[in-house]
């Protein structure tokens, strides 16, 4: 039986964010929302909603239990420090907290996470079997014969 580390990540979120694109909805303000404070506009992404929700429970299941915080440190960046007089170094910036926080409680509306008293979020057994049979989907389109003993 596959598991989500036996195929690429690339591979497995673009699967699941077909999957989950029919179960979540995106909010009317989602278009809107810019993912981090240093990007200057929102993502232009066709499906952003549903690979940035496939790519937390990813995430969830990997290093959970896990937090917003930390969550939206792992999808931040770096925010230029320079303006026309002075150079400065680029400084560290957060994700949107906003975007993780609505994504995981909708995650956990369908079952795949839950919360963990004062430890952040993790995987329910829902959501590991569908990242599991996710893979093993994934693993049976990809023409890679270094795969196949994971089949």
């Amino acid at each position: 039986m596959a598991t989500m580390y036996d195929v690429p990540a690339d591979d497995l979120i673009e699967a699941l964010a077909d999957d989950l694109s029919d179960r979540l909805e995106e909010p009317e303000w989602g278009k809107f929302a810019k993912s981090g404070v240093a990007n200057e506009l929102p993502p232009e992404q066709e499906e952003f909603w549903a690979t940035r929700a496939a790519s937390l429970l990813r995430k969830v299941a990997d290093r959970g239990p896990i937090g917003v915080e930390r969550l939206s440190t792992e999808y931040g960046g770096s925010k230029g420090g320079s303006n026309r007089y002075q150079v400065a170094p680029d400084k560290r910036t957060d994700g949107s907290k906003n975007l993780i926080r609505t994504i995981l409680q909708q995650l956990e509306e369908e079952d795949l996470v839950e919360t963990a008293e004062g430890e952040g979020r993790r995987i329910t057994a829902e959501g590991q079997s569908l990242l599991d049979d996710t893979a093993g989907e994934v693993l049976e389109e990809l023409d890679r014969p270094e795969l196949e003993r994971y089949a």
